[in-house]
């Protein structure tokens, strides 16, 4: 979005805002939780940070997608995961309290883990023709900056005026989201013909991306016989991610407005596959009481 108001200053302020009213739902102990439970961290850090990019790498290729939207997509693959996962969990039944650990470490890891594979997708997929700089010591910096600084603010509210910031947090969600839906019409709006000329490229291939890291997240999970919760966890923690971020990288850092439409396109379509597990799962919970044990657990529950 080229320099102007939209790209310096309401696409950062946003992004600050939405991170800052994540901190305000998460605790240290959202951290140190983590720590009872390694394997599903490792499953989740697999799954989202090593997973995810290689199968959306994969996919550009078989769809034959170069230039701008190849970037564009693997810069949102690099994104952490976004904040409405946790709702997801919690309308799927899953582990909500492994959502919100998952997604305060995500955001942390995502500081140092994206602007590599922002930086590699640049270098790749822009062929013969000028690269586009992306200095990661700087790229990280500004993403600390628009990522750890507010999630800690948002953290030290919660942690000094815990009662202010239980009963503002909603309040906050609800202007994250529509902070969010403008910024995607902004930038829809400013790439309309762009858009349109390219949708029946991009949507089908957001759709397939979103439902394959949705199924992969859980069947991985599965594998490493974590709980139906824990793997419904994984599977949206996975799948959703922070399209505001990929907005911010590539029409505020990178300056090219193109690299934002497969964030924008994905950001909106991740909650048509999003909801459709969730309440998938969720009936699948509700059938069955032991899906929420360990699997261990639940094989003696069933026998």
């Amino acid at each position: 979005m080229q320099g102007d108001f939209v790209s310096t200053v309401l696409l950062p302020a946003s992004l600050a805002f939405i991170m800052f009213s994540l901190g305000l739902g998460l605790m240290p102990g959202d951290f140190s939780r983590i720590v009872k439970q390694p394997r599903a961290l490792l499953v989740g850090v697999l799954c989202h940070f090593v997973l995810l990019p290689l199968v959306c790498f994969g996919m550009i290729k078989l769809a034959g997608l170069t230039g701008a939207f190849a970037i564009g997509f693997m810069i949102l693959a690099a994104c952490p995961t976004g904040s409405t996962s946790n709702l997801l969990t919690y309308i799927a039944r899953g582990d909500v309290a492994l959502a919100l650990s998952f997604t305060a470490v995500a955001s942390v890891l995502t500081i140092f883990t994206l602007p590599l594979v922002v930086t590699f997708a640049l270098n790749h997929f822009t062929g013969s023709g000028p690269a586009v700089p992306a200095p990661v010591g700087q790229m990280t910096g500004q993403i600390f900056l628009m990522l750890g600084l507010p999630v800690s603010a948002g953290m030290l509210v919660r942690y000094k005026r815990a009662g202010w910031a239980i009963s503002f947090e909603p309040k906050a969600a609800r202007v994250a989201t529509v902070l969010f839906v403008i910024i995607v019409l902004a930038a829809v709006a400013k790439n309309w013909v762009l858009l349109r000329d390219n949708f029946a490229t991009l949507a089908p291939f957001a759709v397939c991306l979103n439902l394959l890291m949705l199924g992969c997240g859980f069947g991985a999970a599965w594998l490493a016989r974590l709980s139906r919760r824990q793997s419904v966890t994984l599977g949206i923690e996975t799948a959703v991610q922070n399209a505001t971020l990929a907005l911010v990288i590539a029409s505020t850092m990178l300056k090219q407005d193109a690299m934002a439409i497969p964030g924008a396109v994905y950001g909106v379509l991740m909650y048509a596959g999003g909801l459709l597990f969730a309440f998938a799962m969720r009936r699948v919970m509700a059938a069955d009481p032991a899906a929420a044990m360990p699997l261990a657990c639940a094989e003696q529950a069933r026998s």
